[in-house]
């Protein structure tokens, strides 16, 4: 409600090109459901009706409507019984925000020498993460929150409205519980990631008590769960090399689920390992990078309830062979997109730019790519409420200064982001 207990509405007309992800018989696209020539009706942030522009309910309808609803005994609220802010999209597409469901936005520092050195030949290693750790240990909570809030207001100027962040840069029981703290002003899809990497202040060459991988999962167990879980909605390990075996990282993943955290993984991502084939046994929502699989791994991912989420920031920032998308999507794999926005493997946090790398180098057609950015990230949240355009649902749209969605990998790098709204508010234009 408006103040004063108005009913704020507002009709998005002239849509040449709508993408609903709500697939009907009478709608293109396959899985997009998309309807052309379209209109939008939001009634205080939430969709009310959408279909072909030439349909919307006019005044006649709505008196028709009222005296069928005063014939039965109901409530009649009509859309014309105030005033109706009128968007008129010119013919341009409109799909749903994007849903970007692996983020790690709460860090100190950048890491740009280290992603020069990278162009000029160094390979990636995870340890560069301690360097991350360093910066934010020595931020301040006020410094923390600011940069978090820009990163937040990229995140909408390009067109998403839902996202995950992860802890991991802390390391420490007080810092890891900062992270989550200021993550979660501005979402609830909160992930604990204390399981990021062993800190150099428990990493100890001579094995001596009290330190190494072992001692640091008792921490993440222990006192550093109990103080996160509050502010977390899920629990993440990354299971790799240079990072935590499988055993370790079950450990943490299970202690997590027993704190009532839902369960992710990091997988896969700088070799085979055993990061995907954990988070199916244990079932998580998602498993994700997934760059180096075989069939087996494949078969049992499609047989599962868990996503791949594929990072293309990731492999185009560290030269490493991108993830085969088109195999696992013939598979029958279900595949999200994220950016993975972090200061070291992937420093961007425009799903546009995730689109194009995706058509172009991971197999997947525009379509597939834009879905696997709404849809499939919001199934690797377990979001049924997001990532569509449906009635009821909240009015979470983009408006694309393009006529179709092919746009987004057709121009990339071009700014087509025209307005977006997140809960019929607009957050960017």
């Amino acid at each position: 409600m408006t103040d004063g207990g108005a009913v704020k509405r507002m009709l998005l007309t002239n849509v040449g090109e709508l993408v609903t992800n709500d697939p009907a018989p009478d709608r293109d696209g396959g899985p997009l459901g998309i309807v052309r020539d379209a209109a939008v009706l939001v009634e205080d942030g939430r969709i009310t009706w959408i279909g072909p522009a030439a349909h919307v309910p006019s005044h006649d309808d709505e008196l028709r409507h009222e005296r069928e609803q005063r014939r039965d005994g109901e409530e009649h609220r009509s859309l014309w019984d105030a005033d109706v802010e009128v968007v008129d999209a010119g013919g341009r597409a409109v799909f749903p925000g994007f849903v970007d469901s692996h983020t790690h936005l709460v860090f100190g520092g950048d890491r740009a020498e280290e992603f020069a050195a990278r162009m000029a030949g160094r390979r990636y290693e995870a340890g560069g993460i301690r360097s991350t750790v360093a910066a934010t240990r020595a931020a301040t909570d006020d410094e923390l929150r600011a940069r978090l809030a820009g990163f937040v207001a990229e995140l909408h100027a390009q067109g998403t409205t839902t996202f995950e962040v992860k802890s991991g840069y802390g390391l420490s029981v007080r810092d890891e519980e900062r992270i989550v703290r200021l993550a979660r002003e501005v979402t609830d899809e909160v992930t604990f990631l204390g399981a990021h990497v062993v800190p150099a202040d428990y990493a100890d060459p001579a094995g001596d008590p009290g330190t190494g991988a072992d001692a640091y999962v008792d921490l993440v167990v222990g006192e550093m769960l109990e103080a996160c879980a509050p502010h977390a909605k899920w629990i993440d390990a990354f299971c790799e090399r240079g990072a935590f075996t499988a055993e370790q990282s079950r450990r943490v993943l299970e202690a997590g689920a027993a704190m009532g955290l839902g369960v992710r993984v990091h997988g896969n991502q700088l070799g085979a390992g055993d990061g995907v084939r954990l988070a199916i046994e244990l079932g998580a929502a998602s498993v994700d990078h997934c760059t180096y699989l075989d069939d087996p791994e494949v078969a049992a991912l499609a047989a599962s309830d868990t996503v791949a989420t594929l990072l293309p920031g990731v492999e185009f920032s560290t030269r490493q062979p991108y993830p085969d998308a088109r195999r696992l999507i013939d598979a029958g794999v279900t595949v999200a997109l994220a950016s993975d926005c972090n200061p070291g493997s992937s420093f961007t946090s425009s799903m546009p730019f995730c689109i194009a790398v995706a058509v172009r180098d991971m197999g997947m057609t525009p379509a597939e790519a834009l879905w696997a950015s709404t849809a499939g990230g919001a199934t690797a949240l377990r979001r049924t409420d997001v990532g569509a355009i449906r009635p009821g649902g909240p009015a979470d749209l983009v408006l694309l200064d393009a006529p179709s969605h092919v746009h987004l990998a057709y121009r990339p790098g071009v700014p087509l982001i025209a307005r977006v709204w997140k809960d019929g508010e607009v957050v960017a234009s």
